[in-house]
């Protein structure tokens, strides 16, 4: 019956011909190369102004570049804060409003510091002078002082010799987790939180130990911070975190343990009296490693007594960034739900759960301040852009992908609902090509998403939205293990990878097929991270598909086990692999290479310890061994993600080609 009603709703909607205007033009690679991402909204105290950042693409130089900007709350013209001669991140107010400050590298080889720019005019000028640089900042509430992220320094951090830096030294390793994409081998050098008064010579260390501290914030009095740390005995072996306090003024008192619960405890925030502290929490964990993917609540406790209370005990969905209103009665959250990041709010006691924007988009982030609230959201055709929300209307207050975006013409996206092979219901997003025409069938991308503790969302997709101007149905399902549907959908594919997700994913290609929409002779599939390993299971087990890019995906499991940055994981999920060799050749993809008929396009970057390059070596061999069509390519010196424009853009024609010459 479900499958009949939503047909139904399909017919009378999906299948009405796509309507492009004579002046527009389907979107190209150029197009999606040369918009600006927008992130980080930050109010400032007046509520007058919102400063952000713009993320672009030097194609000269080859790299991304970031920029701080500024829009009235009223609306206008945006006024660029920082130079496009460097990148700025993290914009954040002064309380008194005076100053516009952001963290920034300026110059060959400085560090990341904090800078102030004066509201009235001038050049930004240089806060701190942190010889390892920062790693994040915030304005205290009565705006005298800082708190500052650091990294423990190098011994070449404390010393004038800048020949030292240039030269190599061995990795000395000792612990568990010693790896990590992006960063390398590392150290016991940790993350420790201080503050810093401006004009002062050095900061003031405020946590200290063996362990990482995250996530700090100030309480309302500017005496203490709340932070998150796992202070177990050995953190690397250890899946939880907690939150604690800190007397900035009296560190050596030692700190406070809010939370003793035996999960994942982060993301406090304090409530305007500074009496209680909202967080998320996850309720613990099982034997078997449904630690990864338990549901995050909404909780929040009274400073000093530990007595966890769950705001959102019967949401079975994520939340994430809480915090309070101005006036301490209710908190707001993101939260995932079917699809969507939605701007949700509870009362305190957790009364009157209300999703407060019902429209079919995908927040990122939110910010208040002055009374304002503004949210950053994209839309199936729209890129993140920053709006002003009052009372459920939305004032869109950045244009940043319109110049580009005017007169390009983007695919019709819509999310629909199916059963699985055993009658579970699961949900895909269809783009259909822009020349769409009802009575014919088109080739089709099964595209699929990461994780698998993800979900493809309302938001702009500019993969999908490319494929459907060349001419593809593309099909972003949500499969077992996907969020956003409950905690045991997600537990779908714990330590089952590639079972009851492949089962999910094939039905929404069989859905596709029965609608009339999809060419059951031209099917492609592809997908990065866990979205590659998903095409890898899929390949091994049938042939209905011609073409597949598989993107920083897994091979031989146990060839991870030590080398990639997820061990713990590993041995939370599958077990230790000497204990369960069976299982973790149950897990590889290539034990099954031999069974691969798809044309197969291999891809990863050289430097990636998420999900190494080994993988797709070892199945590009595989494949190469056994003489079929095959491929693959390496990018030098990327890591998990690909972030060099030329390489982005190399990727994206290089799909392009290995689809059409296949499916074409």
């Amino acid at each position: 019956m479900l499958t009949t009603i939503l047909r139904l709703s399909l017919f009378t909607g999906f299948f009405l011909p796509t309507l492009i205007m004579a002046n527009e033009r389907p979107i190209t690679i150029d197009d999606l190369l040369t918009v600006g991402s927008v992130g980080n909204p930050q109010v400032s105290p007046d509520g007058r102004w919102v400063a952000y950042t713009v993320s672009s693409r030097d194609f000269d130089e080859d790299k991304r570049r970031t920029q701080i900007w500024m829009v009235s709350t009223d609306g206008g013209e945006p006024i660029p804060m920082t130079s496009s001669d460097y990148s700025a991140s993290s914009p954040r107010w002064s309380p008194d409003n005076k100053y516009l400050s952001f963290s920034a590298s300026k110059g060959e080889g400085a560090k990341n510091q904090v800078w102030n720019l004066n509201r009235l005019g001038g050049e930004a000028e240089q806060v701190t002078s942190v010889k390892q640089g920062i790693s994040g900042f915030e304005w205290s509430p009565d705006g005298s002082r800082l708190l500052l992220i650091i990294q423990d320094p190098k011994p070449a951090d404390l010393t004038e010799d800048k020949d030292d830096d240039k030269k190599p030294l061995p990795h000395v390793i000792d612990r568990m987790q010693f790896k990590r994409d992006y960063v390398g081998y590392l150290d016991r050098r940790r993350m420790h939180i201080y503050t810093y008064t401006p004009g002062e010579k050095n900061p003031r260390q405020v946590t200290f130990g063996d362990y990482d501290d995250s996530d700090p914030v100030w309480s309302p009095d500017g005496k203490s911070v709340a932070f998150v740390s796992d202070r177990s005995e050995d953190p690397d072996l250890h899946w939880g975190t907690d939150i604690w306090i800190v007397n900035v003024d009296d560190p050596d008192s030692g700190i406070t343990q809010v939370t003793t619960n035996e999960g994942r405890d982060d993301s406090p925030a304090w409530s305007p009296d500074g009496r209680s502290i909202a967080y998320r929490t996850a309720t613990g964990f099982d034997v078997g490693g449904s630690a990864l993917t338990p549901t995050r609540y909404l909780a929040s406790t009274v400073v000093g007594r530990d007595e966890r209370k769950i705001l959102t005990p019967d949401l079975d969905r994520n939340i994430a960034d809480p915090q309070y209103s101005a006036n301490g009665k209710k908190i707001v959250f993101k939260l995932e739900d079917s699809g969507q990041v939605h701007f949700a709010s509870v009362d305190k006691d957790g009364r009157s759960l209300v999703r407060n924007l019902e429209q079919q988009v995908n927040v990122r982030d939110f910010a208040t301040g002055g009374g304002k609230t503004v949210l950053l959201l994209s839309r199936s055709d729209r890129p993140m852009e920053i709006y002003q929300f009052d009372d459920g209307t939305l004032d869109q207050l950045t244009h940043v992908s319109d110049k580009t975006l005017n007169g390009v013409a983007r695919a019709d996206v819509e999310k629909l609902q199916f059963e699985s092979a055993d009658g579970t219901p699961v949900e895909a997003f269809y783009y259909r090509p822009l020349d769409f025409d009802s009575a014919k069938r088109y080739p089709t991308i099964l595209w699929l998403h990461g994780g698998p503790a993800s979900q493809f969302t309302y938001g702009f997709s500019p993969t999908a939205q490319l494929f459907a101007a060349n001419g593809y149905v593309v099909i972003m399902p949500n499969p077992r293990g996907s969020v956003g549907y409950g905690e045991a959908f997600a537990k779908g594919t714990v330590a089952k990878w590639g079972e009851r997700d492949v089962e999910d994913v094939m039905a929404a290609v069989d859905y596709g097929i029965d609608l009339g929409l999809v060419d059951a002779d031209r099917l492609g599939v592809g997908g990065w991270s866990y979205g590659g390993i998903l095409t890898n299971f899929v390949i091994t087990q049938t042939d209905r598909f011609k073409a597949a890019m598989s993107g920083a995906s897994l091979g031989l499991t146990t060839a991870n086990y030590g080398h990639d940055h997820y061990q713990l994981m590993y041995e939370l999920e599958f077990g230790l692999p000497w204990e369960f060799p069976e299982r973790w050749v149950k897990l590889s993809p290539f034990s099954k290479v031999q069974d691969i008929t798809t044309s197969t396009l291999w891809m990863g970057g050289a430097l990636d310890w998420n999900v190494p390059i080994i993988n797709s070596e070892q199945m590009y061999i595989g494949m190469k061994r056994l003489g079929r069509d095959t491929q693959l390519v390496v990018y030098p010196n990327e890591h998990h993600g690909i972030r060099r424009p030329s390489f982005e853009r190399d990727r994206l024609e290089r799909w392009l080609v290995w689809f059409d010459d296949r499916l074409k």
